[in-house]
């Protein structure tokens, strides 16, 4: 017989993979009515798949008086090799204990096909595994442990960088699916795919990733520290039981908020360091004012209204194109002009640039602008697609 204690996520289609698989089970939950030792009673094999390593340790703790001289407990769930260590210190001797922490999430664990990472002598219980997928022998007991947290500190992190990825992009004005279409090429394609749609089904909980990233801490694990980091910031926003690819929607959601991204595009001269062409903020760019300078800052056309606004305009063009906009989507514009007089020679070139319903506009007269030799300076406020 076979006692499995913990039917969450993952222990209900295991227990059921055993049934099925012609095994007598027995299972225990939390609430179910019997104490764990009534369930382990008789039991050859023993299954823990549980939340972390305290709720290990109660359970088998309330198990002892029930295990039969000679049963093997095997632990799957995900607790690390110190925790193993102490289970094996609170075990009789006469009870063998394998570690055989599993790969794979509920779709797996409901098709056999997960990959079982065992530590110690796998001999007696061996067959019974492979009903959940491959076993894996890694060594002696903990090494399952050990290799399954080493795994999650890729595997959880990589995810993490996935949606940063994507909050980056998105703050460049890319949509999530294309710089997921990118990543495809590339050896982190499958698990970028992953998280183009957020599971809706928590297959592996988002707290429970963040478990396995502080149970493999280490002090050389800068990147996995990093990430739980962002784990545990999500979970701070609601996100702890959902699936763990939701870690995309907390960071490109995050990131969605307005934020201040320079943007000094190489083909326009550039500034004199004091401040950047243009910030976007969201889907809204400010473009600072604009003049004629050459890319050695000397005046352009001194005393030409029409080649003035030519330079002008020309760079506007180049960093409304840098960000994927046209003049179409210039909501506001601002004009200052050293003399009024001649705002027609100024509209004569802005007409051929802005054509259709024009956008917001204020054209101001000022005594002077900050080089001499200036005739007008352009502001503007456009935008861009969300």
């Amino acid at each position: 017989m076979i006692a499995f204690l913990g039917q969450g996520r993952m222990g209900v289609p295991m227990a059921r993979r055993l049934a099925e698989a012609g095994h007598e089970v027995t299972v225990w939950r939390r609430g179910a009515g019997i104490g764990p030792a009534q369930a382990v009673a008789g039991a050859e094999l023993v299954i823990t798949m549980l939340r972390d390593p305290a709720a290990v340790r109660e359970v088998l703790a309330a198990a002892l008086p029930g295990l039969r001289p000679g049963a093997t407990v095997v632990e799957m769930s995900t607790i690390g090799p110190e925790a193993v260590r102490e289970l094996r210190a609170l075990l009789p001797e006469s009870v063998g204990l394998v570690d055989a922490p599993v790969l794979g999430s509920v779709g797996p664990a409901r098709e056999g096909t997960l990959t079982v990472l065992a530590g110690g002598d796998v001999s007696g219980c061996r067959e019974v595994l492979e009903v959940f997928g491959t076993v894996r022998e890694l060594g002696p007991l903990g090494a399952g442990q050990a290799m399954k947290l080493a795994v999650m500190n890729v595997v959880v992190p990589a995810q993490v960088l996935v949606a940063e990825a994507m909050a980056y992009g998105g703050a460049h004005g890319f949509a999530p699916a294309d710089v997921l279409d990118v990543l495809a090429a590339i050896p982190l394609g499958g698990l970028a795919e992953r998280l183009r749609e957020p599971s809706r089904e928590t297959r592996y909980a988002l707290a429970l990733a963040a478990k396995d990233l502080r149970l493999g801490a280490w002090p050389g694990g800068t990147l996995a520290s990093a990430a739980l980091g962002r784990l545990e910031e999500a979970m701070a926003a609601g996100y702890g039981e959902r699936d763990l690819t939701a870690i995309a929607t907390h960071v490109t959601g995050s990131a969605a908020r307005p934020r201040a991204v320079p943007v000094n595009p190489p083909a326009v001269p550039a500034t004199n360091g004091m401040y950047s062409h243009a910030v976007r903020a969201g889907s809204t760019l400010y473009i600072s004012g604009q003049v004629a300078l050459d890319e050695n800052g000397e005046v352009i056309g001194e005393g030409d209204m029409g080649a003035q606004a030519e330079a002008v305009f020309a760079n506007i063009a180049k960093i409304l194109a840098d960000q994927g906009a046209t003049f179409a989507d210039i909501a506001f514009i601002r004009t200052y002009l050293t003399d009024m007089d001649r705002r027609a020679e100024y509209g004569k070139v802005r007409r051929r640039y802005i054509t259709g319903t024009p956008p917001a506009s204020t054209t101001v007269e000022v005594s002077r602008l900050f080089m001499p030799g200036l005739l007008l300076e352009v502001d503007l406020v456009v935008s861009l697609a969300a």
